[in-house]
């Protein structure tokens, strides 16, 4: 809809694609192309569907969350979803309020179109009300991750420039969702939703939990002011060539599932146009995930050392203290840790990695073009999946155990 040519625009030496279609990301269109329209009511059908969360055989392992005080506080992070919605003005309040257990957390999505969208668009807010609204992602994030954050938003600017599309792209093309009351005691959490940005944030007490978190960028980095100075992923990037390059041939073998990431190179089952070779991404919150490639209980204290690079390097955003709760959690299943590679790990090459154990899922991913022409994957347009398999994405786990502990209403 709304297809015009694309403005002048090129990056890493690719143009902008051509006739690029314009999808509004502030409200549905009324006519959508055939393909949305069954991209809606497939959507539908996911969240009509019970959730269960990533398994390796579609059952959740039992025992592997657990209710317990983390002794790090969570109130900077009520305080600041407090201080949001005081703000803001009673219809925006609304707009942005959703109930704990709304089938809404289930509904992110991260191409730019507004699809199922929902919650408040910070575009809509004065400079204050994004303030307000941006300090409970800060509060609730490492300064680092709050960083990625912004320069992911200001990205998303630099792609409108280079492409022209002001219906779809902005810093401010964001969506806020406060599910549930904020609280020192009950549960209740936040939404970050828009293109190349889906965070999901449930907090219960002292114990909050990140995921599902979505990442990504077309480009990743700035070439011209002013976002001369924004790249991310690197970290992300080197520590998974430096953990391949610390394997033993044998483990390489193990871990290497596809030499290469081109299209053609790859069954159909391993590579979809929009999401790459992700397989967790919106909308499979039950997906079944096998365990593949190389299993960490071989590694020896090197090899855990760098693996451990790449899981800090993701987990990055979790904000102080809570990281070393998060990764110790992590650290218990290092033995069922699994890493899997596609592509080549030479210095220039292109790749995707997975991270795979019973409490952890990390899928990295380097893309083609969308919005840029170039057919094949490249280093500027990257996605990143984070997932809690076995039934605690959005907290669920946590909740379930709450609710059985103190009934409610």
């Amino acid at each position: 809809t709304n297809s015009t040519a694309a403005a002048p625009g090129s990056f890493g030496g690719f143009p902008v694609r051509p006739n690029l279609a314009h999808l509004d990301a502030r409200a549905l269109p009324k006519d959508l192309p055939e393909r949305l329209q069954e991209r809606i009511e497939e959507a539908k059908r996911e969240l009509a569907s019970p959730f269960v969360g990533v398994t390796t055989n579609g059952a959740p392992l039992p025992g592997l969350f657990s209710l317990t005080s983390t002794g790090v506080s969570t109130q900077p992070i009520v305080d600041a979803a407090r201080a949001f919605l005081a703000s803001v003005g009673d219809a925006q309040r609304a707009a942005v309020r959703r109930a704990i257990d709304s089938s809404d957390w289930r509904a992110w999505l991260n191409p730019e179109m507004y699809l199922l969208r929902h919650g408040l668009l910070l575009e809509s807010l004065d400079t204050a009300g994004r303030e307000a609204a941006l300090e409970v992602v800060r509060a609730s994030l490492s300064r680092s991750g709050f960083d990625t954050v912004r320069n992911l938003m200001r990205l998303n600017e630099l792609l409108k420039e280079l492409t022209g599309n002001v219906e779809g792209l902005g810093e401010w093309l964001y969506y806020l969702t406060i599910f549930g009351e904020p609280s020192a005691t009950e549960p209740w959490g936040w939404q970050l939703d828009g293109h190349h940005i889906n965070i999901n944030c449930l907090v219960l007490g002292d114990q909050i939990v990140l995921t599902p978190t979505m990442l990504g960028a077309e480009p990743v980095y700035g070439d011209r002011a002013p976002y001369l100075g924004i790249r991310e992923f690197d970290a992300e990037l080197h520590s998974g060539l430096q953990l391949m390059h610390a394997l033993s041939p044998a483990q390489r073998d193990d871990a290497v599932l596809f030499p290469s990431i081109q299209s053609k190179d790859l069954p159909p089952d391993r590579y979809d146009y929009a999401n790459g070779r992700q397989k967790a991404h919106a909308l499979r919150d039950n997906v079944v995930i096998p365990y593949e490639g190389t299993r960490a209980s071989a590694f020896d204290t090197s090899q855990r050392g760098a693996l451990m690079e790449v899981i800090e390097s993701h987990l990055r955003m979790v904000r102080p203290g809570h990281d070393a709760i998060r990764l110790e959690e992590i650290r218990h299943h290092l033995d069922d840790t699994h890493f899997a590679w596609m592509g080549g790990y030479g210095a220039d090459d292109v790749f995707y990695y997975k991270v795979h154990s019973p409490v952890l899922l990390i899928e990295f991913d380097m893309h083609k073009g969308i919005f840029l022409s170039n057919d094949e994957p490249q280093r500027f347009h990257i996605h990143v999946v984070i997932r809690t398999p076995n039934g605690n994405d959005y907290g669920k786990d946590l909740l379930r155990q709450h609710y059985a502990a103190t009934p409610h209403p």
